[in-house]
């Protein structure tokens, strides 16, 4: 959106850090933000036991408006996630089980503390499940109580619905009843709490701004809505996806070292935006940094590596990570901290095709992944580029009781037998 002249720090920082998209009332915004706390939510469905890197910018939004002295709001879509959200999706997301949901929501709060400070002050920021409500409403009373507000003319123009009925998928009905949920969440947590603000990624525009109507129409009351672009690498790539899959927060499912070399990887192209996003790195420092010339802004890529996995793991392990990297790839030494894949000794001594472990230690996205790689001379056994990906991997390959795994420059496993 066009620059504005913001007067709140909340509105002015989140501008110069490149977080904003769109803004329902931005005038009236700014000004409910500089004369007081404001209250924002933002919700996120318990699809997996971990949030990814996906999701980090919206907890970094929470973050910045914690920063600015107001209060957030997480929402868990204990209820929501019984019906799933339709936006960006070509097909109807998978229902799951109550104990399903609840066991995603208990894993993916870990996440949140290291962002935000929760408490019961009144810029402390709150944890709240949609399902208290929603679980309540019955559906005739849903439907004249919150139906009426909606017409389906307005709802099928909305993105999440008419793109996926221009590819001819289908929207099941309960998919579409997903924006009134949504909406009703807002005015819920408007009545309950006084929250005047819905953030979220660009895709959810039209799901916010029903909630912010719900609002202004029924109760008569100020709210407003604010997009952040939808994430891409400069080379077009989704934000937080590898050939291993997603880039999870939870530590038992991405490990510290793999996190600190997925932003260690980040492309020249992005490590400024990435810094003024997901780091706290103050922007004259990373106006500096975004401008070292040439192989330099390697340097610069450590510094975005060693804030972000700060931020999510703590010093301790932004440390070690950097240490291991350092250990692995500069001075050609192992390291306790790299990552391991633990293989039935059995397995070693009768021999285990390289392409096949190379795939499973996460080095590579499949096994023609790894044949490609080795034929490039991208993949390596104990420091030695190996051609033939077929050749097996044995107990003799053992070197001070592990075997050195290599994919590029950047990865490493040591694969352990038990």
């Amino acid at each position: 959106m066009p620059e504005h002249a913001f007067k709140s720090e909340f509105l002015k920082t989140m501008q110069a850090r490149g977080y904003i998209h769109q803004v329902t009332h931005p005038e009236e915004l700014d000004e409910a933000a500089s004369n007081g706390i404001i209250t924002a939510y933002i919700g996120y469905d318990a699809t997996a036991p971990s949030l990814h890197v996906g999701n980090l910018i919206t907890i970094m939004m929470l973050r910045r408006l914690q920063q600015a002295g107001h209060k957030p709001i997480v929402i868990v879509g204990g209820g929501t996630t019984k019906v799933g959200d339709p936006s960006g999706k070509d097909e109807t997301r998978q229902l799951r089980s109550e104990a399903e949901i609840q066991a995603n929501i208990a894993s993916q709060k870990q996440a949140f503390a290291k962002f935000l400070t929760f408490g019961d002050g009144p810029t402390d920021a709150m944890l709240v499940d949609n399902d208290e409500w929603l679980s309540k409403l019955g559906y005739i009373d849903f439907l004249r109580e919150y139906g009426v507000h909606f017409t389906i003319n307005r709802m099928l123009a909305f993105d999440s619905v008419k793109l996926r009925l221009d590819r001819e998928q289908p929207l099941t009905f309960i998919e579409f009843n997903y924006m009134l949920m949504q909406a009703t969440d807002f005015l819920e947590l408007n009545r309950r709490y006084g929250c005047v603000l819905q953030m979220g990624g660009s895709d959810q525009w039209g799901n916010i701004v029903n909630g912010v109507e719900l609002i202004r129409r029924v109760d008569q009351k100020p709210a407003f809505g604010l997009t952040t672009p939808l994430l891409a690498t400069s080379s077009g790539a989704k934000m937080g996806k590898t050939a291993q899959g997603a880039v999870w927060l939870n530590a038992d499912m991405r490990s510290p070292y793999d996190y600190w070399q997925f932003w260690r990887n980040t492309e020249d192209a992005d490590v400024g935006r990435f810094m003024r996003l997901f780091t706290d790195l103050p922007l004259d420092e990373v106006a500096l940094l975004e401008a070292l010339p040439g192989a330099q802004i390697n340097e610069a890529k450590k510094v975005l590596a060693n804030a972000a996995t700060t931020l999510l793991h703590g010093r301790e392990e932004a440390e070690k990570a950097a240490a291991a990297a350092e250990a692995a790839f500069e001075q050609g030494r192992l390291s306790d901290d790299l990552p391991t894949h633990e293989v039935p000794r059995a397995e070693l001594e009768a021999g285990i095709v390289l392409a096949a472990l190379a795939a499973d230690a996460g080095l590579a996205g499949s096994r023609g992944e790894a044949r490609r790689l080795a034929q490039g001379g991208g993949l390596r056994v104990n420091d030695r580029a190996e051609n033939d990906a077929n050749r097996t991997v044995t107990v003799a390959d053992l070197v001070d009781g592990v075997v050195k795994l290599a994919a590029g420059k950047k990865k490493i496993v040591l694969v352990r037998p038990i």
